[in-house]
């Protein structure tokens, strides 16, 4: 039902962030056959590793010629190939994309990695942590006195390599429908991260954006944008960025300080917050969620991973789900006809080889 039905895509076994685009196009309808090596476990105990839900395995040698025929059957009758090993991997198991495109010229050949397919640093290892570094994301994250703070592995991983990666197949795979002719994705999480970093490089550029950590708006220096402690230990966020979203927010939290007044005074903004510190101490989270969640003022608690799948708003939309035993992510975003959907559980690996080969129509 989703609108990716009838698209059928080959992955490549891997972790992180190269499972997690092949479940966005599971999770809109693409039939994903994810192929695993012999002998091969998931990450985590099995129904928990939802990164591999909604899609079907087929376990397959690739250090045999038997296995890398029939891996390229199924490639002949896919429409996308996803991979996330290093540079040259592919090839020297004999399915670089030159072999597979020969094979089938509609295919769409979509590979993720760190730092790209070429450059100085193609072929080094790296993590997250690393990509993110080298485009500055990282090093705009954190506070004067912590220094840079890794924001998890969402920027790179997940934002720039997967999310990219996931954009690339579904470009390609509306291009070829007019050219009639399949291309290779290179999606490096340095390109994506770095893309997403586009409105700070606008503002940088513009000299609106000082190159320090905790100086500007939007990184925790201004006092109308942030998080606080609350009286119980929890903690809130506001965004109060516009004037009138600021003066509701000094009406709900009654403050009559002139000091105030000056919101975009920026030498005032470290006294400013510290008082709003104090203020917001006061009282509990939940005392200060009665006052101004759902207002303008721009306000939300902040969420442990317990509560999140249990707020009111969230539980509403239908935001988390709760699939084979296990609450987790819905599909997003959401269609108003085609409509998403966890298509199954985690598979085991190896556990659809007979059916996928019978399904696509491969001798087994």
């Amino acid at each position: 039902m989703g609108p990716l039905a009838g698209i059928k895509i080959v992955e490549m076994a891997g972790v992180g962030p190269g499972p997690f685009c092949a479940m966005l196009l599971a999770d809109m309808g693409a039939d994903v056959i994810r192929l695993e090596r012999p002998g091969g476990s998931n990450l985590l105990g099995l129904k928990y590793d939802i990164l591999n839900r909604g899609r079907r395995s087929v376990e397959v040698d690739l250090k045999t010629s038997e296995g890398v025929k029939h891996v390229l059957k199924l490639i002949e009758k896919a429409d996308g190939l996803i991979e996330g090993f290093r540079p040259g991997v592919m090839e020297r198991l004999g399915l670089g994309p030159d072999v597979c495109l020969e094979r089938n010229a509609k295919l769409i050949y979509g590979r993720m990695t760190g730092w790209g397919q070429d450059g100085p640093l193609a072929n080094a290892a790296g993590h997250d942590i690393n990509y993110a570094a080298l485009t500055g994301a990282l090093h705009a994250i954190g506070t004067k006195d912590s220094g840079p703070i890794p924001p998890m592995n969402l920027v790179a991983d997940f934002g720039g390599g997967a999310m990219y990666l996931a954009f690339g197949m579904v470009c390609g795979l509306l291009e070829t429908k007019t050219s009639g002719k399949g291309q290779v994705i290179d999606a490096a999480m340095v390109d994506g991260a770095s893309h997403m970093m586009a409105m700070t490089y606008a503002m940088f550029g513009e000299g609106k954006w000082m190159d320090h950590r905790e100086s500007n708006m939007l990184d925790g220096a201004a006092h109308f944008y942030g998080c606080y402690e609350c009286a119980d230990g929890k903690w809130i966020s506001i965004g109060s960025i516009e004037p009138q979203f600021y003066a509701l927010l000094l009406e709900k939290a009654e403050i009559n300080d002139p000091a105030f007044e000056n919101q975009m005074d920026v030498k005032e903004w470290p006294h400013l917050k510290a008082k709003l510190s104090v203020i917001f101490k006061s009282k509990s989270r939940q005392d200060w969620c009665e006052v101004m969640e759902g207002t303008d003022i721009c306000f939300a608690p902040v969420s442990n991973l317990s509560e999140a799948p249990q707020h009111p708003h969230l539980k509403a939309r239908g935001t988390f789900v709760n699939n084979d035993g296990v609450t987790q992510p819905a599909p997003a975003p959401r269609f108003s006809r085609t409509k998403a959907k966890i298509q199954s559980s985690p598979p085991y690996p190896g556990q659809h080889t007979e059916e996928v080969l019978k399904d696509w129509g491969i001798d087994s």
